[in-house]
């Protein structure tokens, strides 16, 4: 990539010229973007096709939560849709905003929809509202007093309470590329009043690029904090490597929690514990906590892998796994380290099954084939008379009222030959569980 950065670009926008008193705001907040032609990245948003665009143009705007990492554009998209519908702009951020200012915002929209005007209100890390928080917002959605756009960096299928989320559209917003925040930072340097006239030239982009992980907002944060370390006066700057250090006091990260980096530490750390190596899950476990990795999106994983890939082998993991989810929540960083750390170990040594797994995709396969198969009569209740007359339960035989509680019969759809889905493996308590159904279902496990 080229050192120098030259200022020809239109992926980042920026407003009219600042006054004196704008020179106080960061740059990010100076060069920001005021329509979707000028949005760095987000194409499959804001592009020709995207939904965003079809919205704007169309005049009308659902309830809508974009989901993504810092930096990549959810404030800017929620400004845009206010100003380009001609909407009433109101934010609030969930962080240090209770009931009674949501009902406050929910007021004022009132008072703007008797003159005339309707009220966009977008809430910046709706995650962190509790379920009474969300469900203030209800009533005011179904209404229409509001469009709400809410932000979150976390998965909103877990953080957004479901009468909620069912209301609101999810759109999902990506790291920007490097070329999108080489882009950004080109048109900054080209456009703001306070540097368009000095002669800057970036020495070490490549670091520059890492160090802001697909964040506009830190690349640029950046680039005005070593350029403040600069003598008033000079006209032609070389931002190097040791300025940008020495001005972010931080080497660029090698984890970065919303790129691929992230996506590919994840993998190693699942396929470290797939394969039994709990040392090599430890030291995965470890790079993402030292990079800000969230604690409860990794003890979520673990949930899902105690079940994937252990299964019944320790039918005990998946106990260990859900209690330790909670613990983090309970107790949080840095203690919640150590919970993390005893579950990784336990799930990397414990025998291993994905039998429950493979069972479940290949039966949901053969379901979907098979819908119109009936349920035969002798496993229907019969709660009425009506249906006992008409066969329902006859011919049910109760397992319990035959010795070993067991007793072979039927128990598929009307026409359908049984078949194994679940294969327990010899791997733990599965070698029971096979032997037993080896014993009980002879023909459909045969050795």
């Amino acid at each position: 990539m080229a050192d120098t950065l030259d200022m020809h670009s239109d992926l980042f926008g920026f407003s009219a010229s600042p006054g004196k008193g704008d020179y106080f705001q960061p740059l990010a907040e100076r060069v920001r973007p005021r329509t979707l032609d000028q949005m760095a990245g987000q194409e499959h948003l804001v592009g020709k096709k995207g939904p965003l665009r079809k919205f704007l143009n169309s005049g009308q705007m659902p309830s809508m939560i974009f989901w993504g990492p810092p930096g990549s554009g959810k404030t800017t998209l929620a400004e845009i849709c206010a100003s380009s519908l001609d909407y009433r702009f109101e934010q609030l951020s969930a962080i240090d905003s209770g009931v009674k200012d949501v009902r406050k915002a929910l007021d004022n929209a009132e008072k703007s929809r008797r003159t005339g005007h309707r009220t966009l209100l977008f809430i910046d890390e709706i995650h962190r509202f509790n379920k009474t928080q969300q469900d203030t917002l209800l009533h005011s959605i179904e209404q229409g007093l509001i469009v709400l756009i809410g932000a979150t960096t976390e998965n909103p299928s877990f953080e957004v309470n479901a009468a909620l989320l069912s209301r609101m559209q999810v759109y999902i917003l990506k790291p920007l590329g490097p070329k999108e925040i080489e882009a950004v930072i080109r048109r900054a340097l080209k456009e703001d009043s306070l540097f368009r006239e000095r002669s800057i030239k970036i020495a070490d982009l490549d670091f520059l690029l890492q160090f802001s992980g697909g964040d506009a907002r830190k690349a640029l944060n950046a680039v005005e904090a070593a350029l403040s370390l600069i003598p008033e006066g000079a006209s032609a700057i070389v931002l190097s490597r040791e300025l940008l250090e020495e001005a972010l006091q931080h080497r660029a990260p090698l984890y970065d929690k919303g790129g691929d980096n992230h996506y590919d530490i994840i993998s190693a750390f699942i396929k470290s514990m797939r394969g039994s190596d709990p040392d090599a899950a430890l030291f995965w476990l470890a790079r993402m906590l030292e990079g800000g990795e969230d604690p409860k999106f990794i003890a979520r994983r673990m949930v899902i892998f105690a079940s994937e890939d252990i299964g019944n082998a320790d039918a005990y993991a998946i106990t260990l796994a859900v209690s330790v989810f909670h613990a983090v929540e309970m107790i949080g960083l840095p203690e919640a380290r150590i919970n993390l750390a005893q579950a990784v170990t336990y799930l990397a040594s414990a025998p291993k099954s994905n039998a429950s797994y493979q069972g479940i995709n290949e039966a949901m396969s053969e379901a979907r084939t098979k819908q119109d198969l009936r349920v035969p009569l002798h496993l229907r209740n019969a709660p009425t008379k009506l249906m006992k007359a008409e066969g329902y339960g006859e011919g049910y035989n109760y397992p319990h009222g035959y010795p070993g509680h067991f007793v072979e019969q039927h128990y598929f759809p009307e026409g359908m030959e049984p078949k194994a889905y679940y294969r327990p493996g010899d791997e733990g308590r599965e070698k029971y569980i096979r032997e037993r159904l080896g014993i009980l279902w002879k023909d459909r496990y045969r050795s």
